[in-house]
């Protein structure tokens, strides 16, 4: 018990030590936000009417394209969150404060701990910014607060699977630089699922890959909690793949915390 008490200490001194972080370099986590809504304005005000036009049956509330659009625009602002974590975690590892934490009395599972549950906050907060600019510009979902519960905690089991793959990612890159681009196929992932189009609109190839991705169930299990379409079998879908995500980085950022140790 008293281990378990020090290592959720610990955790939460990391945790203020990353949120602390995040407010006094606040460029990264801005330019984070700003990507998912410039695609926002893009696609519903440059693109919203052709493609709007294309889509037989549009989702119902206000029957305009920002209500199919909005939940795989909200979803990439997930996917655009982990970005900073595997940056923040590369830029301890490579100025060598790591290594620091590594001979003091704390938790070695607190480093890890902080930056994702602080990478969590930033990136929940971000999602919470761009749901709002979304109903400013007419996205008018029909849920009920149990649904909006729901639809939040999908996001949030996303956003934390997705924390700890970047948090694996920025142990394992040797720079910085490195560390900020191989999440970003990540974050682009959504355009080749259902957030933008139906599937059913893509070539036999692409279709299948946009059905069988990650996101794809996510953003129809959104779309239904908040706009009342079919749900079908996508929401245990997203949730498999949401602990499947979760499992993978969690073990992967395990071993690569303990590999870094060994150099």
């Amino acid at each position: 018990m008293a281990t378990l008490s020090y290592a959720v200490r610990d955790s939460r001194t990391m945790l203020r030590r990353s949120l602390k972080k995040a407010l006094r370099y606040p460029a990264l986590t801005l330019t984070v936000v700003i990507m998912p809504l410039m695609m926002l304005l893009l696609f519903n005000y440059a693109f919203g009417n052709a493609l709007g036009d294309g889509i037989s049956q549009l989702p119902t509330g206000s029957g305009s394209y920002i209500d199919y659009v909005a939940p795989g625009i909200i979803l990439m602002a997930a996917t655009s969150g982990s970005l900073t974590a595997a940056v923040s975690v590369c830029v301890d590892k490579t100025e060598g404060i790591v290594s620091r934490f590594r001979t003091m009395p704390i938790s070695q599972a607190s480093f890890l701990t902080g930056h994702v549950v602080g990478g969590v906050i930033q990136t929940m907060a971000s999602i919470a910014l761009v749901i709002g600019v979304a109903l400013l510009l007419g996205f008018r979902p029909d849920a009920t607060p149990v649904e909006w519960l729901a639809a939040i905690g999908l996001l949030t089991l996303l956003t934390t699977a997705l924390t700890w793959l970047s948090a694996a990612i920025g142990l394992a890159a040797k720079t910085v630089e490195t560390a900020s681009n191989i999440p970003m196929p990540i974050t682009f992932l959504p355009f080749l699922g259902s957030a933008i189009v139906p599937t059913d609109s893509m070539p036999s190839g692409l279709r299948w890959f946009a059905d069988h991705q990650p996101f794809t169930p996510v953003i129809e299990t959104l779309r239904g909690l908040w706009l009342g379409t079919e749900i079908g079998s996508s929401a245990a879908v997203a949730l498999t793949w949401c602990l499947a995500l979760t499992l993978i980085g969690y073990v992967w950022a395990r071993r690569a915390f303990k590999a870094a140790a060994t150099r």
